[in-house]
């Protein structure tokens, strides 16, 4: 207990001293996120709040971690590689190839030295042994996937940080209750840098997390999921999870669920998964006009979800559990194209109502107003 609260407390105290430094130095050397036509924010803002969350996770895991943690250190190698081709993407800009090229090269550290692989399929559609090249193919569009899927949800001031929050806070607490005190350690660690970034970057923003931290955030976040789905569905374990594999997803629904939708729409229209467009689930809130708090509220709330209805109904079955799970995902995205789809066409009626009654104005109107005029554009990808 004294290591997990100890890396939590350094880990906060870390970061929460590092990140005005950091935003000091990115103010003297001007390295800004830049406003444009898809982000958000209205003046530069740093966007090197990854540095302050990486100084902080990396430390307090190494000066607390248990004896026992003699693999965490293939973990921090991949995490140093990942940071470092996150930092260098927020600096000078790197093409989607080579952070994709370092994903996999992380994912490999991760895979063949750490031991974090999926080498069964606890019964989901029925399926349990798979053979090695497949389990190893699989961990690697997992483990990737994960990354990219806190990549892109690093939108809105608060949202990544507060996933990435709740996330190391439920995967921490299971690990320390089963007796893993290395990977809680890493958990909490994260968890206290996260919550002293927070601090800076909830709306209005005084920092952004940058890929060095959203890259980072996912990598940790795809270890332990891994690990969970591994540990949860043996009966040896302290605790054990009925369909772990689904209770891991839902863990890190949000994120997931938006990745994957975005990915698919991207590959329909033949474009590349990775290119740049506004169709995230946080577009869509704030499309249906709430606030950058009330989008992080209303995705924080709705993994929650998730989550429970995971847990509660896990002997449902892995299969039938994953299924739910997707009606549910399927659902709140209707519920949130009706409502912005509303909101588009009041707007539209306001705007059309407004030339027709302006003497001298021309009557035709043709146009599609902007849904959210009064904000500007994202941040991220």
């Amino acid at each position: 207990m004294l290591s997990v609260m100890l890396a939590g407390s350094v880990a906060f105290i870390i970061t929460f001293l590092a990140i005005p430094a950091i935003i000091k130095v990115a103010d003297e050397k001007k390295l800004f996120d830049l406003p444009d036509a898809r982000k958000l924010h209205k003046k530069p803002i740093a966007s090197l709040g990854g540095v302050g969350v990486f100084i902080g996770f990396l430390l307090a895991t190494l000066l607390s971690s248990a004896k026992d943690s003699v693999d965490l250190h293939y973990f921090f190698a991949a995490a140093i590689l990942i940071f470092f081709i996150g930092v260098k993407d927020d600096i000078l800009i790197l093409t989607a190839a080579k952070k994709f090229l370092a994903q996999v090269a992380a994912a490999a550290i991760v895979i063949h030295l750490g031991g974090i692989r999926i080498d069964s399929m606890h019964g989901l559609f029925g399926i349990t042994h798979i053979p090695s090249l497949l389990g190893l193919a699989l961990s690697y569009i997992t483990i990737i996937l994960i990354v990219n899927a806190y990549n892109l949800i690093d939108g809105v001031d608060g949202l990544a940080g507060s996933l990435g929050l709740l996330t190391m806070l439920v995967f921490g607490s299971y690990f320390y209750s089963i007796g893993l005190s290395s990977f809680a350690t890493m958990a909490f660690a994260m968890a206290g840098s996260l919550l002293a970034f927070l601090i800076f970057n909830y709306n209005p923003a005084k920092i952004f997390l940058g890929d060095s931290g959203s890259l980072l955030l996912g990598l940790i976040n795809a270890i332990l999921a891994i690990k969970f789905i591994t540990v949860a569905d043996s009966k040896a374990v302290a605790i054990p999870v009925a369909s772990a594999v689904v209770v891991g997803i839902a863990i890190l629904m949000v994120p997931l669920m938006d990745t994957l939708r975005v990915f698919s729409m991207r590959i329909f229209n033949g474009r590349s998964p990775f290119s740049p467009d506004r169709n995230h689930f946080h577009h869509l809130l704030l499309d249906c006009g709430l606030s950058h708090k009330y989008v992080t509220f209303f995705s924080l709330l709705l993994n929650v979800l998730f989550i429970a209805v995971a847990y509660f109904s896990r002997s449902l079955g892995p299969t039938y559990l994953l299924l739910s799970m997707l009606a549910i995902s399927l659902a709140v995205l209707a519920i949130v194209h009706y409502f912005r789809k509303n909101r588009q066409a009041v707007i539209i009626k306001a705007e059309k109502a407004k030339v027709e009654t302006t003497p001298g104005a021309v009557t035709s109107f043709t146009k599609v107003a902007p849904v959210m005029e009064s904000q500007p554009a994202m941040h991220e990808n």
